[in-house]
């Protein structure tokens, strides 16, 4: 047999793999010579692989070894393809890339590689099954990558996952004997985890032991590999000139393979079993033979890896389960076929008539592909019972109680789309089966139903469990055969030819439960009774072979365009069109509607809450057909009339509303595939912002409340378990309550266990949580046992969650699940309210009396669900709060056991928060919608620029804050320029060094300045709930995040402000918030916000006093004074005592510690202020974990401050530390948390909770403390609405921080309204501030212009070369700090221009194109210099000469990548010149010889492929790299993409990246210890690669620093630019002192 050339690479940690390829041993390999661009220009002189087809002939058979095949695995190019609708279309657009590549100007010499992600219904056994022996390649093989149970008998085509390959692109001499391979380690296959290619070989096979043939292995052509919820298909081809297989001869090889795979593989092979299919391959049984695996890199060091979980024991040997077809004739396997069995002598020593019935009904079912057998005890149905036991290819689980099994049986069948057989003696063990059947029949679950009877002569008679078993199931069965007793009188065909009759109603659409009846007369058991073996005659053929009696062939049906042109047109008309996903179980279904979603753009809707009557869409397509939401169902009928169509493969009407108008009887995927093929992408995108933005707003109120509520609540297990579930499990969901809250307040972002979504290259996001349920007929029955066969079925890890009814109504589930069959880890979660919950959200429950409710409808119980798991054995957990319920989802996900977590909870605290839940997301919606709607004009309004000027204003006291200088206060004003005229005004005033100083304001200004000139607003961004976070990251390209809390809080202020000005003079910052509030069109008319004075404490008690009691003449009520500036706290109490005695108890008084004292210091204040009634004390203690503590002892009442200030990622985690009734309020200070938005948050938990939200100032000028007044007022508007949907008491004005504004002598601002008049400030007024002002040119203390970036050419000459290097310059040109800034490869001087921005007001800033790209070009002087090559010291030279006429001051080098690596080696040769290095993911190089010689080889097979086939395709392979991970989910990643290839010099940027590569510039490891210049070395978070070698650097350099930035990979500078502005300034601060 021949072998093909072509390779595979293993699936990587999402598809990014660096490529293998093996060659015979005589191959030569010829490292390039010097002169490496003589093949650059002329495609000459590449590197020499020679690849040639080898004979199977093993003699003939050349082998490589491995250090060669090193080499060739270098050069392999990868590009990934974006995901596919099936497999047959990802070989399509595998072959259609190869025959584009074929088309692009060819390379000697070289490997390509393709992959692409395809449906995972793709199977790699029914692929290996289903190849046409007379294809002619080989080999072919398929491996399972089953851990539990692998053997022949747990074989599906359903359930296993493996691995298939076809062909082999070469071989490669394995560096051990096939006799070690018995010492080898075995592990778990790793494909989807490995990054590269994988090598299989074959040992232990008895012909390589007795021919003495040395082992080896192979990479094959084709290959698919099968994992959970994905498959991965790819090819590889490689090609030379000078071999036998030339470059057309390669591509033609993968054309044709790709064309004759590319065909449906036959359903009728899906329906028998595999030892049936597998038999046509004459497959021979070796127990010795192992098929082994290894990342083929590893070969070299003899690590192999066997394709199972098993031990290192040599009898693991016995469960590897393989099938390898070596040649047509030629086939061995393991574990995969069974045993061979006389069936012929088997059935003619049948004892009786019965037994052999019996036997051929069991043979019949598994050769029919149904092994799964569920039998319930009982006389009568013995013969079935043994027969199916004693068959050694079933799986059979046995039960007492056949309702549980009947349901196991169609949780099997949901698992994996066949049926179980399920087998019950007579009478009503039959009925029994009813509930089951009834579910099956609804829900098209196949299912086979085999019920003994008694003969007809015992029916009628009174005979013992004799009842009439004729039609019991009605219409809910497809079919329904009733068997004549056994009789040898009739032939033995009838038998078969009935089941297999049965099987295909079973399995043919609408799929459903098939019931046959079977009477036997005794003798039951074994009794020997003559019976004539004529009954057997004609079953010759059968006897001989694995198929069934009778084969039935399913047509391929699939849509053409004509079929179904009048939907077509439907969908390509519609202009406000919704997706809808009903019930779907396959996982091919599940992928062909998000591809579909992922082609219409059309919004995807599951829930809408109240919005359903403001959306009038005109299509709607719904794909599956039940739904669960009532909401939805609501939604659906008020849409009406529209066009409506419903796509399922069953023919049953599902139309409850009475409004389908195109009905699709077909399959999913073969309608996406038409839609995908004929409809093109027609966006509203004003359409799709709308819902979005509704769906955003509804979201997070939801997680809000859910995360904010300190109880445990239903609502948050349904959140928290679709959050927590990994990748890969599956949820089984309850009906009543569990289906509806999973339904309603399912998380939609499940990152499962590891903390990620699976992204695939091509940006499609790759994250489902596969969900089922029983909703054919939505009973509460049975609900443990379908979950526990759906886990058998399923072959995955299931949680379950169901309700304490539910699982009492099955409590004999809890046996099945002890017997742990053949199946995965199982994880039920009970949620136990100790009745039936659901019926307190019903009407009734406002009707009916307690007593009836409880009695009659909750069936309210005490049942100790700890003491049923107990007597089963099973492991129970109970858990009261959210802390132990994610502990204990967190152990039971690692844990092998099963195990029942009981979460503890009740009927009135579910029905209320379920009300408030209900309330507030229908008011989120409602506000929502208003907002949006009032300003949808702002979609369309962009950004014309952003100005900023530094004020300074005088003060008429010391600041209370200490400050470097309290005479005067200063800060930025920003004016926000709109493209239709409008403006909005903001302030940054970073208070001292808190989170920030005035340098990094300025900055980040700078840098804002830059980024936002164009962007387009969202009229989302009043709602605040994320939407300025959400737009930040989206349109600025920027972490959130990553802005200074001041800086955020003015750019917000100056947005806000801005789209006021959009909606007129009569609306003001309020007005945009809270849609509600009227519009103040006079001061007679406007609210006024309460305000509280602060008093230092500077003084004595008695001249302090005085001091309040003239705030009070003035008319405040309430007032605050700083303490613990005192020696001592008694001092400080008695303060506080005098002004008690001065001022009343009329007043409120509250103190401010800042944190400055002890608990001990704190509380012997508290012990002497118990009788002056302080509203409350902020921050007393100088360590947050005794705040608590202090509320406990001293019984003070305590606001936060400073603690809140400090919130990170996850706020509402650290705020349910302080839900403590003595923690009364929170001080919130817009500009220290962060702005507008993460203020109202806070402000919401603590209304939320019963506490006083306190706006309060930092010393700001007028123009931010007209803002906080707006925004009191906003949140005292929201607390008003959060009290009348809680029915709690509206809580009095509360008086706000804002009394800083005696503070100032001078204001910013010169306005005619005073917005402040002594203790209170008027909210219209402050409005007229932020609109009809101007700003006091005295406070202007410095301008900002925008300052126009510097763009010109220099000319270098170096060693015969001239280099005319395009230059970027921003900053003052006389400055003395100079920074040089890098790029890196397929970067640009372009990359910097922000960073620029934000850093030339301190710096002159220069950036550079480096040779090859962007305007950077190379010449040649002379013929002489055409030899020269680009390398590391000649662009180091350049730049030294570069440098020299630029600037005659010592430079701080900032280089990224490519960039960073030069900045290194500068710092090495050219000290004199380089003041310091900025290395943003750069390393020194390689220090492994071989690792260089690699990776040169790798650069210069991709500098080949850039030539050849162009820009553009060399950049989609570039970035489909596992390194770019990261950077693929930048908002902005499509337009880098475009950018970058925009480069003309395709030459000189090969010429750069074959002579710059890592693997030919000299390593630098060992010369860091000679760096004299200060090095800091920014790496990304997720960059393990870099995080490891900037750690290594700097133990190496002593002195220098690891940077690192969060959430961050590779492109650090374009992934968080802020926190590299950040690290680069205080580096160049730590150089100037």
């Amino acid at each position: 047999m021949n072998l093909q050339i072509k390779i595979h690479a293993s699936l990587p940690s999402f598809l990014h793999c660096h490529t293998i390829t093996f060659l015979p041993s005589k191959t030569n390999i010829t490292i390039p010579s010097r002169n490496r661009f003589t093949f650059l220009r002329q495609r000459r002189n590449a590197p020499n692989f020679k690849i040639v087809r080898s004979s199977m002939q093993v003699n003939d058979v050349k082998f490589m070894e491995a250090e060669e095949a090193e080499l060739l695995l270098a050069t392999c190019i990868t590009r990934t393809l974006p995901p596919a609708l099936t497999l047959e279309s990802g070989l399509e657009k595998i072959r259609d890339s190869v025959e584009e590549l074929k088309s692009k100007p060819r390379a000697e010499a070289g490997m390509y590689r393709f992959q692409i992600a395809v449906s995972p219904g793709s199977r790699a056994l029914s692929l290996f099954c289903s190849q046409d022996p007379s294809l002619g390649v080989f080999p072919q093989f398929f491996v399972s990558t089953e851990v539990e149970k692998s053997t022949n008998k747990f074989l599906s085509f359903t359930r296993s996952h493996g691995v298939f390959g076809i062909g082999a692109a070469v071989f490669i001499k394995a560096p051990f004997s096939s006799a070690s391979i018995e010492n080898i380690s075995y592990r778990r296959y790793q494909s989807l985890d490995s990054a590269n290619l994988k090598a299989y070989g074959l040992f232990g096979h008895n012909s390589l032991k007795y021919e003495n043939i040395s082992p080896y292995m192979f990479i094959p052509q084709i290959e698919l590999v099968q994992s959970d919820g994905l498959s991965i298909l790819s090819a590889t081809l490689a090609w030379n000139d000078s071999s036998l297989y030339p470059y057309d001869k390669a591509f033609d090889v993968i054309i044709y393979l790709t064309t004759a795979l590319t065909r449906p593989i036959a359903n009728e092979c899906l329906n028998k079993s595999i030892n049936a299919v597998l038999k046509k391959f004459n497959m021979v049984e070796d127990k010795h033979a192992q098929m082994v695996y290894t990342d083929a890199l590893l070969l070299r060091e003899g690590c192999l890896d066997h394709m199972e979980l098993e031990n290192t024991s040599s009898s693991s040997s016995s469960s590897c389960q393989f099938s390898l077809r070596l040649s047509a004739t030629v086939a061995v396997c393991n574990n995969m076929v069974d045993q061979f069995r006389d069936i012929a002598h088997s059935l003619k020593q049948s004892s009786n008539i019965n037994t052999l019935w019996a036997s051929l009904v069991i043979e019949e079912c598994y050769r029919l592909g149904l092994t799964y057998f569920c039998i319930a005890p009982g006389s009568r149905s013995t013969p079935l019972a043994i027969a199916a036991t004693s068959h050694p290819m079933t799986n059979c689980t046995a039960f007492f109680d056949e309702r549980s099994l009947a349901f196991h049986a169609i949780g099997y069948a949901r698992g994996c789309q066949k049926p179980a057989v399920v087998i019950t003696s007579s009478g009503t063990a039959v009925s029994n089966l009813l509930p089951a059947v009834v579910e099956a029949s609804q829900d098209f679950l196949p299912l086979l139903l085999l019920t003994a009877d008694r003969p007809p002569e015992l029916l009628d008679t009174g005979a013992n469990q004799a009842i009439d078993q004729v039609n019991i199931f009605g219409s809910f069965v497809r079919q329904f055969f009733n068997l004549p007793v056994p009789t040898d009188e009739i032939s033995a065909r009838m038998v078969l030819t009935t089941f297999d009759s049965a099987v295909n109603h079973a399995m043919s659409s609408p799929c459903g439960p098939v019931h046959i009846n079977c009477p036997f007369r005794e003798p039951l058991e074994n009794t020997p009774k003559e019976w004539c073996q004529s009954c057997l005659k004609g079953l010759e053929f059968w006897v001989s072979s694995s198929q069934p009696f009778t084969n039935y062939f399913q047509p391929h049906d699939s849509f053409t365009h004509g079929d179904v042109a009048d939907v077509l047109g439907v969908i390509q008309g519609a202009k406000h069109g919704i997706l809808l996903i009903g019930a779907i179980f396959k996982e091919d279904d599940i992928w062909a509607s998000l591809l579909l979603a992922k082609h219409l753009k059309w919004p995807v809707f599951a829930d809408i809450l109240s919005v359903r009557n403001r959306i009038n869409p005109d299509v709607i397509l719904q794909i599956g057909s039940r739904i669960t939401s009532k909401r939805v169902s609501q939604m659906i009928q008020d849409s009406s009339p529209c066009q409506y169509i419903l796509v399922d493969n069953h023919p049953n009407r599902h139309d409850p509303s009475h409004v389908i108008t195109h009905r699709i009887q077909g399959h999913i995927r073969h309608f996406t595939n038409c839609v995908m093929r004929s409809c093109t992408t027609k966006i509203n995108t004003q359409w799709t912002s709308f819902l979005c933005s509704v769906n955003m707003m509804v979201e997070w109120e939801i997680s809000f409340l859910i995360h904010s509520e300190n109880n445990l609540s239903e609502p948050y297990v349904a959140h928290v378990t679709s959050e927590a579930i990994e990748f890969g499990s599956t949820m089984f969901i309850g009906n009543s309550m569990p289906i509806r809250d999973a339904d309603m307040y399912g998380s939609s972002h499940g990152k499962g266990s590891h903390g990620k979504i699976t992204k695939l290259p091509s940006g499609f996001p790759f994250s489902w949580i596969q969900v089922a349920g029983n909703r054919g007929a939505s009973g509460i029955d049975g609900l443990l046992s379908t979950a526990i066969g759906f886990a058998v079925g399923h072959n995955k890890k299931v949680v379950c969650v169901i309700g304490d009814v539910s699982f009492l109504h099955d409590t004999n589930g809890l046996a099945l699940l002890k017997q742990r069959i053949s199946r995965k880890q199982m994880t039920i979660i009970v949620i136990n309210n100790h009745g039936g919950a659901i019926f307190s959200l019903l009407p009734i429950a406002n009707k009916a009396e307690e007593k009836i409710l409880s009695q009659y409808f909750y069936t309210s119980h005490d049942v100790g669900i700890h003491n049923l798991c107990n007597a089963h054995g099973v492991k129970h957990v109970h858990v009261s709060t959210k802390s132990e319920l994610q502990k204990a989802l967190l152990n039971s996900q690692h844990e092998e056991s099963d195990c029942v977590i009981e979460v503890e909870s009740s009927i009135d605290a579910n029905k209320n928060f379920h009300s408030n839940l209900r309330k507030f997301s229908c008011q989120a919606a409602g506000n929502s919608l208003s907002i949006i709607s009032k300003l949808s004009v702002l979609n369309s309004i962009k950004v014309h620029k952003l100005e900023f000027f530094q004020y300074r204003i005088q003060l008429c006291a010391p600041l209370t804050t200490p400050v470097v200088n309290d005479n005067y206060r200063e800060g930025f004003v920003l004016t926000l320029y709109l493209e239709d005229g409008s403006t909005g005004i903001g302030e940054v005033a970073p208070l001292g060094t808190h989170k920030g100083t005035l340098q990094d304001a300025q900055e980040q200004l700078q840098f804002l300045t830059h980024v936002i000139k164009g962007v387009t607003l969202h009229s989302s961004l009043p709602l605040l709930n994320g939407s300025f976070s959400s737009w930040i990251w989206t349109n600025l390209g920027i972490p959130p995040d990553s802005i200074l809390p001041s800086v955020r809080c003015g750019l917000e202020m100056a947005i806000l402000n801005a789209i006021a000005s959009v909606q007129g003079c009569s609306s003001s910052m309020l007005n945009i918030l809270h849609p509600s509030a009227p519009k103040q069109e006079s001061p007679q008319k406007s609210s006024n916000i309460t305000i509280c004075a602060l008093l230092d404490s500077n003084g004595t008690p008695s001249e302090v006093a005085y001091l309040a009691s003239k705030l009070v003449e003035e008319g405040f009520t309430t007032i605050k004074l700083k303490v613990a500036r005192r020696a001592h706290p008694i001092e400080d109490a008695e303060v506080i005592q005098e002004i008690r005695k001065k001022i009343g108890f009329h007043i409120q008084l509250r103190v401010d510690a800042n944190q400055k004292w002890s608990f001990n210091d704190a509380l012997q204040f508290g012990c002497n202020v118990k009788e002056c009634e302080l509203q409350y004390i902020e921050e007393p203690v100088n360590d947050e974990d005794d705040i608590i503590k202090f509320c406990e002892e001293s019984g003070i009442p305590v606001a936060l401050d400073e603690t809140i200030d400090n919130l990170q990622e996850n706020p509402l985690q650290a705020l349910s530390r302080f839900t403590h009734d003595k923690i009364v309020a929170v001080v919130i200070k817009p500009s220290f948390v962060g702005g507008f938005e993460k203020a109202a948050f806070i402000a919401r938990w603590a209304h939320q909770h019963g506490k006083l939200a306190v706006v309060s100032a930092a010393f700001e000028s007028g123009i931010s403390l007209s803002a906080y007044v707006q925004f009191s007022c906003f949140l005292e508007m929201k607390n008003k609405d959060i009290c009348k949907i809680m029915n709690k008491e509206i809580v009095s004005d509360v008086a706000h921080g804002l009394g800083t504004y005696k503070w100032l002598k001078d204001d910013v601002i010169i306005s005619e309204s005073l917005c402040f008049t002594k203790s209170q400030a008027s909210v219209f007024d402050a409005g007229q501030s932020l609109t009809n002002f101007k700003i006091n040119r005295n406070s202007v203390f410095r301008s900002f212009e925008s300052e126009k970036l510097r763009n010109y050419t220099q000319k270098v000459d170096v060693e015969g070369m001239t280099f005319s290097i395009n230059v970027k310059e921003l900053g003052d040109e006389k400055n003395d700090n100079v920074i040089v800034f890098l790029h890196g490869f397929l970067g640009s001087s372009e990359d910097w221009i922000p960073i620029m921005n934000a850093m030339s007001a301190s710096s002159r800033c220069i950036a550079i194109d480096l040779p090859g790209h962007g305007g950077s070009k190379m010449d040649a002087i002379d013929d002489v210099a055409q030899g020269v090559e680009l390398s590391m010291k000649l662009v180091a030279d350049m730049l030294e000469k570069l440098f020299c006429v630029l600037t005659n001051k010592k430079v701080t080098l900032v280089g990224y990548s490519m960039g960073a690596r030069i900045t290194l080696y500068m710092a090495l040769k050219f000290n004199n010149m380089v003041k310091g290095v900025v290395m943003i993911s750069g390393s020194p190089g390689l220090d492994d010889v071989a690792k260089r010689k690699a990776r040169s080889v790798k650069d210069d097979s991709l500098a080949c492929a850039l030539i050849s086939y162009g820009v553009e395709l060399f950049i989609q392979t570039w970035y489909s790299g596992e390194m770019w991970e990261s950077l693929r989910s930048h908002p902005q990643f499509e337009q880098i993409v475009a950018d970058r290839s925009k480069h003309d010099d395709v030459s000189g940027l090969a010429k750069t990246l074959s002579g710059l590569s890592t693997g030919r510039q000299p390593s630098l490891w060992e010369d860091l210890k000679h760096v004299k210049s200060p090095v800091v070395v920014i790496v990304g978070e997720r960059d393990e690669k870099f995080k490891k070698i900037g750690e290594r650097m700097c133990v190496t350099l002593g002195k220098s620093r690891v940077v690192e930035a969060p959430n961050c990979g590779h492109a650090v500078h374009i992934e968080s630019p802020l926190l590299v502005i950040r690290a680069i300034t205080e580096f160049l601060t730590r150089l100037d002192s």
